[in-house]
């Protein structure tokens, strides 16, 4: 190819990431881009744009978790992050938990491990990261070890859907943005609360439904099927209830939506840099490429948590010992 096509080929696929990000039809951009025309106020958004469904051969069509996917999505999110939340996030989120070095804590669907790390390391407590996905739960106990925390945020594959029970028990557990992608929450919900301490304290982050009616839209089914594993996503009370049923007490269940959309719009301000970055590697066109297919599958999830189909939900409930909670002034 020669240099001057390869050239070309890198700003067209910044210029669409940047259209993208932006609400900019990204198609219009390059065949405007193409043609050499230009730009006009028809590559702005399309006010009577057609659903758009995600095609699984398509080369924007999100993937499963790979290494090489893993490696662009931390450039965006930071070093052992591959979604909202670094380590100022993380530990502002778990002060609610009120840790000490002698506590310990499981991390359900902990992805590769950024925040058990940052946990471990802020408040010195001993951490169980448990991934479903094995390439991620091996990326990140090799991060682990890497940083000399194999044994104080340690990584684990698990199947959720096997799960019946823990082998050890815990004072605290976190679960983020995990649960939504597991048919059976009650099931490991159950797992995990049988694995507290008495007096232990749960955190659970996930993505909820804005109204019973979201799951009939097509906005929604458009989401569904772009995403990396189906989505099963229930309603803020159906949370609460499960958590009553299983005695826990509901501390704090509150939407915090407007700050998860903050995080994801700082981290993907930097994606035109990060598109330059991998643009002047030898195989940057498809590393620009992956970045792509994430700031689209990003674009979405952001487009359903400001509609307000979808919320960030929080929660945090405590598991009932005989003396009063060390919550219980809330």
């Amino acid at each position: 190819m020669a240099k001057d096509e390869k050239a070309s080929k890198k700003l067209l696929l910044k210029l669409k990431l940047k259209a993208w990000w932006n609400g900019y039809d990204a198609e219009e951009v390059e065949k405007r881009y193409l043609k050499g025309l230009p730009k006009t106020e028809s590559t702005q958004k399309s006010k009577a744009k057609p659903p758009v469904t995600v095609d699984p051969t398509s080369p924007f069509a999100i993937k499963p978790w790979d290494k090489e996917s893993l490696d662009i999505a931390q450039f965006i999110w930071g070093k052992g992050y591959c979604g909202p939340g670094g380590p100022e996030y993380i530990v502002a989120l778990s002060k609610l938990l009120a840790m000490s070095p002698e506590m310990s804590m499981v991390d359900v669907g902990c992805n590769i491990g950024g925040a058990s790390r940052t946990l471990a390391e802020r408040f010195g407590i001993w951490v169980t990261g448990l991934e479903e996905n094995a390439e991620m739960a091996e990326v990140g106990q090799e991060l682990s070890k890497m940083a000399g925390m194999e044994k104080k945020a340690q990584i684990q594959s698990v199947d959720f859907n096997e799960l019946e029970a823990f082998d050890r028990k815990y004072d605290r557990a976190i679960a983020r943005e995990s649960l939504f992608n597991i048919e059976d929450k009650k099931k490991v919900l159950t797992a995990t609360e049988e694995a507290l301490k008495p007096g232990g304290l749960m955190l659970v982050t996930d993505y909820v439904l804005g109204d019973e009616g979201v799951v009939m839209r097509d906005s929604f089914k458009e989401w569904k099927v772009g995403e990396r594993s189906t989505p099963y996503c229930v309603m803020p009370v159906d949370y609460e209830e499960m958590f009553k049923d299983l005695k826990m007490q509901v501390r704090v269940s509150e939407d915090i939506s407007k700050e998860y959309i903050t995080l994801i719009n700082r981290a993907w301000a930097g994606a035109e840099k990060v598109a330059a970055k991998l643009a002047k590697e030898e195989d940057g066109p498809h590393k620009i490429q992956i970045l792509m297919r994430e700031a689209e599958f990003w674009t979405r999830r952001k487009k359903m948590l400001s509609s307000g189909e979808l919320r960030l939900w929080r929660i945090v409930a405590n598991k009932k010992a005989g003396t009063p909670s060390m919550m219980s002034d809330w």
